[in-house]
C-alpha cells in the first residue's frame, strides 16, 4: 500500500469515527433520556473518537515516513560488501544513489554490478516489508483508538473539555514550530555568515565598491581571487525595489480606493477577480514578459530619443515587478478601507464634507494602519523577486542609480552562487548567507518602522 493511499485511508477512517461516536452518544443520552442529559453536545463525543482515531496514527505515520528511508538505507549499506561499504563516504553516497535509481526505475549511465543489483532488490523487499508494517500498525491504532473511546462513551464523558485541550495543544504546538523553524532559519544563516566574516571583513562586505564573487575553490581551477563588495547589490535591490513600489503604490491605492469608494457593485465584482489574476501568474511569465516585451520596447523607445539603454535594464524589471504586485497593495488596501466604520463616513457627511474630502481626511487616515501593512508587504515581496530580475535585469554588479542600466539584486545573487558544483567551505558561497542575513536585517527594519506607524494611529484613531 502506498503511503498516500494509507494516508486517505486514515482520513477516511476519522471521518467515519466521528460519525461512529456522534452515533454513540445520540444512542446513549437516549437511553438516559434525551441528548440534554450528556455532558456535551454529541458533535464533541464524534470529535473526540475523529482525535482517537486519527492523531496517534498519523503521529506514527509521520515519524515512519520521516525515518524510514535513513533506516532502510543503513541496512542496505551494511548488507554490502567490505570493498564497497568501505570505501569514502561521498562515493558511498554515490552508490546508494545508484541502488535508489534501480529501485525506482532510473536508468544507470554504466554497468550495473550484482552487488548493486542485489543491493536494490534488498532495499526494494525492505521498502515493501517496511510500508506493509506501517500499514497494519497505523490502522491498528486507529481501530483501536475508535474501540477505547465507544466504551468510554457515557453521560458523564467530559467529551468537549477533552476536545478542547487536544486542539488547545494542537494550536500551541504548531506556533511553537512556527517559532522555532523561524529561530533555526535564522541561526542557520547567521552561522554560516559569521564563518564567512572571518574570511571577509565586515567592513569590506558593507562597504566595499566592487562585487565579484568568482574565484577558485579547487586548486586545479583557474579563477580571480574575489571581491566581495556588496554595495553594488543592495544598491540594485533598491533602486528595482523603488521603481516597482513607484509603480505598484499609486495604482494598487487608487483603484483601492476607487473600487471600494465609487465603483457600483456589479463594476467591483467584475474588476477585483479580474485584477487579483495577476497575483497568480507565476513570476517567470512575468519575467518572459519583461525580458521580450518590456525591455525590447525601453531599447528601442530610449534609442529615438537618443538614450544609451542596456538591452536588460532596471527600469523593465522594476515596471513588470510592478505590476505583478499591484495586487498585494489593492486588494489588501481595499479591505481595510472597507472595515473603516460607515459611521465615521456619515459624521463627515453631516459636517458638510464631500465625498472626496471624507476620503482624504476622515477614510484613509482611519485605515492607515492597514494600507502601511498592505505596502510592506509588497516592499517585502519586490525585495524577494528574484526570476524577473534574471531575465529583465541581468547578472551584472554594477555600481549605479542608473534605472537604464543593467544591475542586480540580492536574491539573484544568492541563486546564483548557490548554483552548480560548489563547495561550501569557500567564501563564494558562504557569501550567499551572509547576504541573506543582510536582507533578513533590512526586513526586519521594515516590520518595526511600519509597526511605530501602525502604532501612532492607531493611539490617534482609535
Amino acid at each position: 500500500m502506498s503511503p498516500l493511499m494509507l494516508l486517505i485511508i486514515l482520513l477516511g477512517l476519522s471521518t467515519l469515527a466521528y460519525q461512529i461516536g456522534k452515533k454513540k452518544a445520540f444512542a446513549v443520552g437516549k437511553q438516559a433520556g434525551g441528548t440534554r442529559q450528556l455532558h456535551s453536545r454529541p458533535t464533541y463525543y464524534g470529535a473526540l473518537t475523529a482525535l482517537w482515531a486519527g492523531i496517534p496514527a498519523l503521529l506514527i505515520y509521520g515519524f515512519w515516513i520521516a525515518f524510514e528511508p535513513s533506516v532502510i538505507t543503513k541496512i542496505v549499506i551494511s548488507g554490502l560488501p567490505d570493498e564497497i561499504r568501505n570505501i569514502p563516504a561521498d562515493r558511498l553516497n554515490l552508490v546508494v544513489n545508484d541502488i535508489k535509481n534501480l529501485v525506482t526505475g532510473n536508468i544507470l549511465s554504466g554497468q550495473v554490478s550484482p552487488a548493486i543489483q542485489a543491493a536494490a532488490d534488498h532495499y526494494r523487499s525492505l521498502k515493501f516489508i517496511s510500508s506493509a508494517a506501517l500499514a497494519v500498525v497505523s490502522l491498528s491504532l486507529a481501530i483501536l483508538g475508535i474501540i477505547i473511546v465507544l466504551k468510554l462513551i457515557k453521560p458523564t464523558l467530559r467529551a468537549r473539555n477533552q476536545v478542547e485541550r487536544v486542539l488547545r495543544i494542537m494550536i500551541i504546538t504548531c506556533s511553537c514550530i512556527a517559532i522555532l523553524t523561524t529561530i533555526g532559519i535564522v541561526f542557520s544563516v547567521l552561522y554560516e555568515a559569521i564563518r564567512f566574516f572571518k574570511v571577509i571583513p565586515v567592513s569590506e562586505f558593507l562597504f566595499g565598491l566592487k562585487w565579484s564573487p568568482q574565484m577558485a575553490i579547487r586548486a586545479e581551477q583557474v579563477g580571480s581571487s574575489g571581491a566581495f563588495g556588496a554595495v553594488p547589490v543592495f544598491l540594485g535591490t533598491m533602486l528595482i525595489s523603488a521603481i516597482a513600489m513607484m509603480v505598484a503604490v499609486p495604482i494598487g491605492l487608487m483603484s483601492a480606493i476607487y473600487l471600494s469608494e465609487y465603483a457600483n457593485k456589479r463594476f467591483r465584482d467584475i474588476a477585483k477577480p479580474l485584477m487579483e489574476i495577476l497575483a497568480g501568474i507565476p513570476t517567470v511569465v512575468y519575467g518572459f514578459f519583461a525580458a521580450l516585451t518590456v525591455a525590447p520596447l525601453i531599447r528601442n523607445s530610449g534609442s529615438l530619443i537618443g538614450l544609451d539603454v542596456s538591452s536588460e535594464s532596471a527600469l523593465a524589471a522594476g515596471l513588470v515587478m510592478g505590476i505583478m504586485i499591484i495586487p498585494f497593495v489593492s486588494s489588501l488596501s481595499d479591505d481595510v478601507i472597507n472595515a473603516v466604520p460607515q459611521s465615521l463616513r456619515d459624521g463627515a457627511y453631516g459636517l458638510g464634507a464631500t465625498k472626496s474630502e471624507t476620503i482624504r481626511q476622515v477614510v484613509i487616515p482611519a485605515a492607515l494602519p492597514g494600507i502601511v501593512g498592505s505596502i510592506l508587504l509588497a516592499v517585502s515581496r519586490a525585495i524577494g523577486e528574484t526570476m524577473i530580475v534574471v531575465m529583465a535585469a541581468g547578472l551584472a554588479a554594477n555600481l549605479t542609480l542608473n534605472p537604464l542600466k543593467t544591475v542586480t539584486t540580492v536574491t539573484v545573487q544568492i541563486v546564483t552562487l548557490l548554483v552548480g558544483d560548489q563547495e561550501f567551505d569557500s567564501p563564494k558561497t558562504m557569501a550567499a548567507f551572509a547576504l541573506g542575513l543582510v536582507l533578513f536585517l533590512v526586513t526586519l527594519c521594515l516590520n518595526v518602522i511600519a509597526l511605530h506607524v501602525v502604532r501612532k494611529y492607531r493611539e490617534q484613531y482609535e
